[in-house]
Parts: structure tokens; sequence; C-alpha cells
């Protein structure tokens, strides 16, 4: 029996069960089928729930790494550490790897290329992930497109691409913007979306008579905020152009909370600059810390938005991450959110965040 399957997000087409991935009330022709997943997500901008699981995602992978091919690692250069595949280089380990930062149009323009690059690849090293290149582009201002595409080619010498990346970096997006490059199209051929998980199984897309693009699901980092709070919100923690920096000049005894998603104290040191880089729709309010517990345990949900009162319901209890600057210029790291530069080493720093999300310090993509 021939199996079909939809063209948006690659699961396999049934006519049987309307809860189940790939559903379609009847099928009457074999060519560029739709599920009713995507049909929604398309038109209506509705997201169904599935059922797909993170081991489905991991043997998926491990089934593509056993393949001859050059891999294309998708990152989102916001939530670079958010967006990590933490198994990639097990994965992936003596295969050839381009690495594409993505969602470039959301950083400062007055950044580097070149100084990006080489922060992206000391990175790497620490990760342990030694791709053949690094390339930096806006798949949705259609930025470096093109050049990734050349280098693509250039480096797949006559073999499979396979495309690997988080949930929620541009992946599909990119694969579009990567087929109307090479067929001259103006169609989206796979579903996107700001939701996280929207493809849901390998789709394989010819790319000469022996080869394909194989695009691969987003595998989920459980450990990102945006896992973590409804419809909604996501909305709202999903940035769509340049992050403007908001400037904080704290003293000690000091408290920002972040909406009512994230809380920082700062407890101990010199007076100190918080740079913050999240998505302007959350609102940063201050206060000094011996008021802090208050305001929080009365306003949260209400005027520390997001989350919303119904979103609190779900939401992990917060946990305490306690952090000393030891460099200028360190990154303050909110996985799926964005993150917060401090700009002076021996700050004292506690981070409240629900238990659960990825809270981190890194060496500033911003230092000079």
């Amino acid at each position: 029996m021939e199996v079909l399957k939809c063209i948006g997000c690659g699961a396999v087409l049934q006519t049987e069960d309307a809860k189940q991935i790939g559903y379609v009330p009847e099928i009457k022709e074999k060519e560029n089928l739709i599920c009713q997943r995507c049909y929604r997500l398309k038109y209506y901008n509705q997201l169904l729930p599935v059922t797909k699981t993170k081991d489905e995602f991991l043997k998926i992978l491990d089934q593509m790494s056993q393949r001859d091919a050059l891999f294309v690692k998708l990152v989102d250069i916001f939530d670079f550490q958010g967006s990590w595949l933490s198994g990639t280089p097990r994965f992936l380990k003596g295969k050839d790897v381009i690495l594409i930062c993505n969602k470039l149009d959301l950083l400062p323009k007055s950044l580097k290329l070149m100084k990006i690059e080489q922060w992206v690849r000391n990175q790497c090293k620490e990760y342990g992930l030694k791709p053949k290149d690094v390339l930096l582009i806006s798949a949705q201002k259609k930025q470096g497109i093109q050049e990734a595409v050349e280098e693509i080619l250039r480096q797949r010498n006559g073999r499979d691409v396979v495309i690997l990346g988080a949930t929620n970096v541009g992946k599909s997006t990119f694969v579009n913007q990567m087929l109307r490059e090479l067929s001259d199209s103006s169609k989206d051929w796979i579903t996107t979306s700001h939701f996280p998980g929207t493809t849901l199984d390998v789709i394989e897309i010819p790319l000469d008579q022996d080869h394909s693009i194989f695009d691969t699901p987003g595998i989920v980092n459980e450990h990102q905020y945006t896992h973590y709070v409804g419809e909604k919100t996501l909305r709202l923690l999903t940035p769509r152009k340049e992050i403007k920096p908001i400037v904080n000049q704290l003293n000690a005894k000091q408290t920002l909370f972040y909406g009512g998603l994230v809380r920082i104290d700062f407890i101990q040191g010199e007076r100190n600059s918080f740079i913050s880089f999240l998505p302007a729709t959350i609102k940063i309010h201050r206060t000094k810390l011996e008021k802090a517990d208050v305001l929080f345990q009365t306003h949260w949900g209400k005027l520390l938005q997001p989350p919303t009162e119904e979103e609190i319901k779900n939401l992990p209890s917060f946990q305490k991450h306690y952090f000393v600057i030891k460099e200028d210029d360190t990154d303050l790291v909110i996985s799926g959110l964005g993150f917060v530069n401090v700009k002076h080493k021996g700050a004292k720093i506690v981070v409240y965040a629900p238990k659960g999300v990825g809270i981190y310090i890194r060496r500033s993509i911003l230092r000079k």
C-alpha cells in the first residue's frame, strides 16, 4: 500500500483518527497533500496538539546519522544555548557539518559579523563540535540565504543534505528559502509557524536524480522557557525584529522582574549595568530587594505579566540560581527568552526561574 505524506510536516497521512498526526478527512489525490493540522496552522494559525515523543525524534536523528551526507545544523543565534542540540557531537561524530546561525536580524546591527562568527566558533569548541563552516543568516529576512545555499552545494560533494535543529530555530523557513533558490519557486514547501514542533517527521525533497534534502523534526529542548507557556504568551516571546537593549544601572540590593517570568536579584557588588536583550513585550520592573517578595506574591500574573494567571497554575515552582560574575561583559542567559549582559565583574546575583528552565552564564557575544 502506498504511503502518502503531508508536504507540510512530513507526517504519514491517515483518515481514521482525527486526534493523531497526519489526519485528513479524505484522500482524493496523491500529490501536494496537506494534513488537517498543517491546514489549520497555515490558514488559521491554530496548532493542534500531537503525540510524538522526544525518543521518537532521537530515533529519527540516529537513522539520519547513518547516511553519507552533509549535515546542516541550525541554531538560533539570539538563543544560542537554548537552541543547541546537546547530542549533536555524538550523532555527528566524523560527519561533515555546516553550522548555520539563524535570526541574525535580532542582534544589534552594530555587532561585527567576524566577531559573531569567532564567538560562535569558540562556543562550538566548548560543546565539542568542529563545523566545516559557520554561516550567519536571517531566513526570515532572506539575509545570507544565497551564500548559504552555494556553500551547501559546494560542500555536499554529490551527497544527500540533512537539515537538523531544535524546535523554533527557523529550520522550515530556511528550507523553504533554500528551495526557492534552487527552483525559482515562490511557494512554501514546508509548513512554518512560531509554534515549536511544526515538522513532525522527516520530509524528503529531491535534490537531483539520486539525492535528496532531508528536513528532520525539531528536537524539543525542554529547558527553553517557550515550552512552559501557553499560546498567548508564546506569541509575545517570539521576537520579529532587532532587539533593542534596555540598560538598568543597579546598586546592590536591587531587583529586576522580567514580567513575571524571571527575577534577578543583585545581591552584592559595586554599581553595575544590567543590559537586557529580551523581547520588547516583556516589561521590566525594578524594585528594592527588600520589597521583591511582596511584589511577586501580590502582583504575579497581574502587574507582573506574562505569564497570565491561568498559565501560572501550570508553571513549575521557581528555583534559585546563584552566580558570581568573574569577568567583565558576562551574559546571563535565560533559555528561550534572551540574555542580560552584566557589564562589570564582581557581582553576586541570584536568578529565579521555573524549575527546568535553563539559566547559564557565558562569555558575552557583545564583548569586544
